[in-house]
């Protein structure tokens, strides 16, 4: 990445933060409320260095495959990193997955849950877990439906003992969001959750309104995707 490209991601990322603060201010939160995660998935090491040293520490990513060659070598050099699984997570990945993971917001299924527990019986290493929610109840997305999110959740901990932090929902392209930001926070409640990963670039500002701990921004930040 060139200098100039650097300066230009860094400067974006120094807007979404101020949009951030805004939105905070506006909704009448507290500074340091909403956590931004710069999503990184499909860039290279090298474009997300410069958002590194401008100070950015939460990051997300897709695919543990893709992390796997470029993260290690990043936490190395940027050991107070916290990198957040924000793509389905299959059962025969969850090895990799807890090792290289802090946070995994993608639980959505009994045998996910279920290879997380036997590995978590195998390591020290504990990510963070938060149960991904189909909020529009989408046939070709990831997530419990909301009608079963309770039985789901009350089977995390009592059948696989699996501490569920946060949840996490990503509404339909083509309804508000509001609605969606609104379900989730009232399933959290209900278990007296209270992270909530919800908001992503176009609408982070509904999701901030609506009670959003954790926003996740990629292109922009980064720019168009490879």
């Amino acid at each position: 990445m060139s200098e100039s490209s650097g300066r230009d991601v860094v400067a974006r990322l120094r807007t979404v933060r101020a949009e951030i603060d805004r939105s905070i201010r506006d909704s009448g939160r507290k500074p340091g409320d909403v956590t931004l995660i710069a999503v990184s998935k499909t860039y290279f090491a090298e474009a997300i260095l410069p958002v590194l040293e401008d100070g950015q520490r939460f990051f997300g990513e897709n695919r543990v495959q893709e992390s796997q060659s470029k993260w290690p070598e990043l936490k190395a050099r940027f050991p107070d990193v916290e990198l957040h699984l924000i793509g389905p997570l299959q059962s025969n990945k969850a090895k990799e997955a807890v090792a290289l993971f802090d946070v995994i917001e993608t639980v959505d299924r009994p045998s996910i849950a279920e290879a997380l527990s036997k590995e978590f019986t195998k390591t020290e290493r504990r990510p963070k877990l938060y149960v991904q929610i189909n909020t529009g109840e989408e046939a070709q997305k990831a997530g419990v439906l909301p009608v079963e999110a309770d039985d789901f959740l009350k089977r995390c901990r009592d059948d696989w003992h699996l501490p569920i932090e946060g949840l996490m929902c990503i509404p339909p392209v083509d309804e508000p969001p509001s609605p969606h930001f609104a379900l989730l926070r009232k399933i959290a409640e209900r278990h007296g959750i209270k992270t909530l990963s919800m908001g992503m670039s176009a609408d982070f500002e509904a999701a901030i309104q609506v009670g959003a701990t954790h926003i996740r921004v990629g292109s922009a930040i980064f720019g168009q995707r490879h």
